[in-house]
């Protein structure tokens, strides 16, 4: 580009002095040339250093291309020093996404509708390779047909069913791992490919959704029969307990017990300050019986 300028700038000073001849004297038309040639000298100055000083911009990388001819050494971001001639090609290092929007097949033969992104960055160690091999539009030539391969090899291995539940988190992961063996070497690294919304076919997802619906009653009334039969245990324990009980106490009741407490009774009852009667009946046991308080 340099080379370009100068060589308009020379052909306009050629083009003023030939105007200028015959009209004035040569010592003039001398001194008029020495001064647009120092001007154009120093225009061509300018420009050089400004070829010769680039800007990369945050974020990205520089590639260097001479002629055809890309040199090895990329440029980082920040103020850099360029041969004049060499066209400064930035590449993004950031973190970008593709989304896509396609019809998967299930292992069932089925058709699915996935919206997936992939989040990506160029490798900047790598990044005149691809420049080389590939080009400024590396993303369309190797991330999306790889990612719809991948992406649909990878759903044909699982049921539909696998895809609406949990499992797809493990989906995603391995459409991941798959991206990665195939643009890794090629200078592109996969960051994540999440899997942001899955369409069934109508009937399919509502056959899922009765069966996942009859999973958690069927669960539920587990737990009810479990925790009833906690209930039963528990109070078939507790009667167990109490039978025990009385069988202890009536094994420990005896006939002289009893007629020692209604002697007992009977010293209690002569020591209380109440008016009362006692007739001492002449049953076996000899035990007192109270009629009733005399007013």
């Amino acid at each position: 580009m340099a080379f370009v300028v100068f060589s308009v700038f020379f052909i306009g000073a050629l083009l003023v002095a030939f105007w200028l001849r015959g009209k004035e004297s040569r010592v003039e038309l001398a001194s008029r040339l020495r001064a647009v040639f120092i001007g154009i000298a120093g225009l061509f100055a300018l420009l050089m250093i400004s070829c010769m000083v680039v800007v990369i911009n945050a974020g990205h990388i520089g590639v260097v291309d001479v002629f055809g001819n890309v040199s090895n050494n990329t440029l980082k971001a920040g103020i850099q020093f360029v041969n004049p001639m060499a066209r400064v090609v930035q590449m993004s290092i950031q973190t970008l996404e593709i989304k896509e929007v396609m019809e998967v097949p299930s292992k069932e033969g089925m058709t699915m509708s996935l919206e997936m992104s992939v989040l990506y960055h160029l490798d900047p160690d790598k990044a005149a390779d691809v420049y080389r091999s590939v080009g400024e539009t590396f993303a369309s030539v190797l991330i999306e047909p790889q990612f719809r391969s991948v992406a649909r090899g990878v759903t044909a291995s699982y049921e539909a069913k696998a895809l609406y539940t949990s499992e797809r988190e493990a989906v995603a992961e391995l459409i991941t791992t798959d991206l990665r063996k195939i643009v890794g070497p090629r200078g592109v690294i996969i960051e994540n490919s999440p899997m942001r919304k899955l369409t069934l076919p109508a009937r399919l997802q509502a056959a899922i959704e009765e069966k996942l619906s009859a999973d958690q009653e069927s669960q539920r009334m587990q737990f009810v029969l479990t925790k009833e039969k906690q209930e039963a245990d528990r109070k078939r324990i507790e009667a167990q307990g109490i039978a025990d009980f009385q069988t202890i106490v009536t094994q420990g009741i005896s006939d002289k017990l009893l007629q020692w407490k209604g002697i007992e009774a009977t010293q209690d009852l002569a020591k209380s300050p109440n008016a009362k009667i006692v007739i001492i009946g002449n049953s076996k046991n000899g035990l007192p019986l109270v009629l009733g308080d005399v007013k």
